[in-house]
């Protein structure tokens, strides 16, 4: 026996070494179990992180719009027989009939937006407050007329706000007054090209003539077909909105604070404000869903992995009966016996978070070298942080001792001469 190294250490590893293959075995399936924590936390968070990255890259975190159009009461017209009728029996009943008839809402600029852009600039957190001005128009080339959504730009502050230079395809995202970014696939529908010419014609009859500057791809058909994006007085011409903006898209610091940011902004008057995380409450909890599943998962391995160390170490106590009572025989506490098999629950627990964080590291490389696109391009990022493996490492740690507890308890109660005898 070594002197420098602790009793129950000793003891420990030599009971661990003689029973090689159930220890083999079980750092086996705690490793396993390990690997598959590893590789699935990573793939949780690279998933959630590209879905996030995707949605605040291109839209904004708050959005301040002029208040919905109040609806008009509709009281009926007492000049005719039958409303007369009505009149007389709603008289009797004490009330006038009426009806709410909810207004369609049209595009309007927002009151004073200069002024509620510079007091929510001033606002701690805000990174970036950009007008646009957004309507529906018509697309004509030829004879092909095609409906859009035209969203008028202000490019040096929503380019800075929305990513849209990642989606260029072909041209640029900088915009004149005589520009016009359009998507890949309405580009397509229109045998069109950068630097080719469209007309632009607004609902109320208006109409320009611009140049395709830029052509996106958005990665959605619908996006592709639907979207252009002109500059903000063009659109402003084209809406009938002289100096206008319907809303300001605002990006913060914090995302995820944009909830709270946004109740401060609404303090104004006359503006309607939401933010993402309530406009995406579908998305949050799907999300919440994602997580807690995953969170199950890992409960149920780590049960599966604290049951495996608990039966190799109940079978131990049983199989190591008559070694345990000569060492209560000859002196050996409760205490020791205790911390001898705790510490066996420990070391498998570690050995298997150990070989299980090599394994996992090996599924993560090879998961970046398959999941790519046709470009090669990887579907989304798996960063695995070195915090992740010593948190694996502590948990699997505290797992096989917390299951090594009952079985450790039982050898320490072992009675010496019950225990010889067999």
């Amino acid at each position: 026996m070594n002197p420098l190294l602790p009793f129950e250490w000793v003891l420990a590893t030599r009971f661990l070494r003689e029973g090689l293959l159930q220890t083999l075995f079980i750092i086996a399936g705690v490793a396993l179990g390990v690997s598959m924590i590893v590789f699935m936390s990573a793939l949780l968070s690279g998933l959630q992180g590209s879905i996030f990255k995707t949605l605040l890259d291109f839209q904004p975190q708050i959005v301040i719009s002029p208040p919905d159009e109040a609806p008009r009461n509709l009281r009926g017209n007492t000049e005719d027989g039958a409303s007369v009728a009505g009149s007389v029996a709603s008289s009797v009943a004490g009330s006038v009939a009426a009806s709410v008839q909810p207004r369609a809402q049209r595009p309007r600029s927002l009151d004073q937006w200069q002024k509620v852009r510079a007091t929510t600039l001033a606002l701690p957190g805000v990174l970036m407050v950009a007008p646009v001005a957004e309507g529906s128009a018509f697309i004509l080339r030829g004879d092909a007329t095609t409906g859009v959504a035209l969203r008028g730009i202000e490019p040096e502050s929503y380019l800075r706000l929305i990513a849209l230079r990642e989606k260029i395809v072909s041209g640029t995202a900088e915009l004149s007054s005589t520009d016009i970014l359009i998507g890949s696939k309405l580009a397509r529908d229109l045998g069109v090209k950068t630097g080719d010419k469209l007309t632009v014609q607004a609902a109320s009859g208006v109409s320009s003539v611009l140049f395709v500057s830029g052509v996106l791809d958005f990665g959605n058909q619908g996006q592709n077909a639907g979207n252009v994006y002109v500059a903000l007085r063009t659109a402003q011409s084209l809406l009938g909105l002289p100096g206008g903006a319907t809303a300001l898209q605002i990006k913060v610091a914090l995302p995820f604070e944009a909830e709270t940011l946004a109740t401060q902004i609404a303090a104004q008057p006359d503006i309607k404000v939401e933010s993402w995380i309530k406009t995406n409450a579908e998305f949050f909890k799907v999300l919440s869903g994602q997580t807690l599943t995953f969170l199950m998962i890992r409960v149920f391995v780590g049960m599966t992995a604290a049951l495996g160390i608990a039966s190799v170490l109940v079978v131990s106590v049983v199989q190591k009966s008559k070694e345990i009572g000569i060492l209560r025989a000859t002196g050996t506490t409760r205490r020791q016996i205790l911390g001898v098999f705790l510490l066996q629950g420990s070391l498998l627990g570690l050995l298997g978070s150990l070989v299980g964080s090599v394994m996992g590291w090996a599924f993560l490389a090879a998961w970046r070298g398959y999941a790519k696109n046709d470009q090669g391009v990887p579907f989304f990022m798996l960063d695995a942080p070195p915090m992740l493996f010593v948190y694996v490492a502590l948990g699997a740690t505290l797992v096989g001792t917390l299951s090594a507890l009952f079985p450790a308890q039982r050898a320490a109660r072992l009675d010496p001469a019950v225990a010889i005898r067999g």
